[in-house]
């Protein structure tokens, strides 16, 4: 499918991801609708900052709420749905939060898109659904295992997307990236957790484990991942993944990035920061055969100089003001 003209929608578009690929698909020339949650200051999150913001309309709503997504889809001929909460440790906190959002959400968004027509649904998941990998690199037909609520989350939207397909043949692909990394990431993610600390000068780095591993995919080819996914004609109900297959353990990356910044700051492990042993993801490292023989997808970005796009945007004064370095975020 050719995206120029289409009219685009993307769910969670002011968060790190979402905000880069409406900037993907303005490129693209498409006719992007952009959903940022609800709040009373009116703020759009990250979609404040695109140049383009002119080219987009912002809208601003709930996905949890059934009426307002049915709203929302109108005349949309294609669906991003990125909307969820994310971070693994606050899912150990709010585990219903995170089952009304993901899985309601969803589910609200697909029976939408399914009475408007939509021509193509992408519904995005995510690598942590794998668990630890029983075998690397991982493939589409790797198990599934629920090692976080946050996880058994993301399971149970993908499987209500997957649902809608074989039910009532509504148009869905999903997209399952593995650990994207750039501009505008959370706090919350390791890599602004290391530059943050040490561009604000510490000499010890609070981290986790530091034994896991994990395949970090920069940000524009996890985008590129989605436009390859929403181009291509065939893979209705079916899952691709996107990422680099390489994987790098959280010390070696602390390593590198310490290198590039100058730094000769040490890592201490936070107890606050390890997560339970049964729910931490061990290993991750990404096949994404299957994406790349079907669209051509080829990741663009090497770890290095992904690394050295983020330090760079981190190194300015205005964006490191956004991120506490000095508290864990959950």
């Amino acid at each position: 499918m050719n995206l120029q003209g289409k009219r685009v929608l993307v769910t969670g578009a002011e968060g790190f991801i979402g905000s880069h690929l409406v900037e993907h698909l303005v490129a693209a020339r498409a006719q992007v609708t952009a959903l940022s949650q609800y709040n009373s200051f009116n703020f759009w999150g990250w979609l404040e900052e695109l140049p383009c913001l002119e080219q987009i309309n912002v809208v601003t709503g709930d996905i949890r709420d059934s009426h307002f997504c049915l709203s929302l889809l109108q005349n949309i001929d294609v669906v991003f749905h990125l909307a969820a909460l994310i971070p693994i440790p606050y899912s150990y906190r709010a585990p219903d939060s995170y089952i009304d959002t993901n899985i309601r959400g969803t589910l609200n968004i697909c029976q939408a898109a399914l009475s408007r027509g939509v021509a193509k649904f992408i519904h995005a998941s995510t690598s942590e659904v794998y668990g630890s990998a029983k075998y690397v690199p991982i493939d589409e037909k790797h198990p599934l295992q629920a090692q976080s609520p946050y996880s058994a989350s993301k399971i149970g939207a993908d499987a209500v997307a997957t649902s809608f397909y074989c039910s009532f043949q509504l148009p869905v692909v999903i997209a399952r990236p593995f650990n994207t990394y750039g501009a505008r990431q959370s706090a919350r993610a390791v890599i602004p957790t290391i530059i943050s600390q040490i561009a604000a000068g510490v000499n010890e780095v609070k981290l986790g484990d530091l034994a896991t591993t994990r395949d970090f995919t920069f940000v524009e080819d996890t985008c590129r991942g989605f436009l390859a996914i929403a181009g291509m004609d065939s893979g209705l109900g079916e899952v691709f993944n996107i990422g680099s297959d390489e994987e790098t353990s959280i010390s070696d990356l602390f390593k590198t990035i310490a290198a590039n910044m100058g730094s000769e700051a040490r890592i201490v492990v936070d107890p606050n920061r390890v997560r339970p042993a049964t729910s931490e993801v061990l290993r991750l490292r990404c096949n994404y055969r299957k994406l790349r023989d079907a669209s051509g997808y080829q990741p663009q970005v090497s770890l290095q100089e992904g690394l050295k796009r983020t330090i760079d945007w981190f190194r300015s004064p205005e964006n490191l003001s956004r991120y506490k370095e000095f508290v864990y975020n959950v």
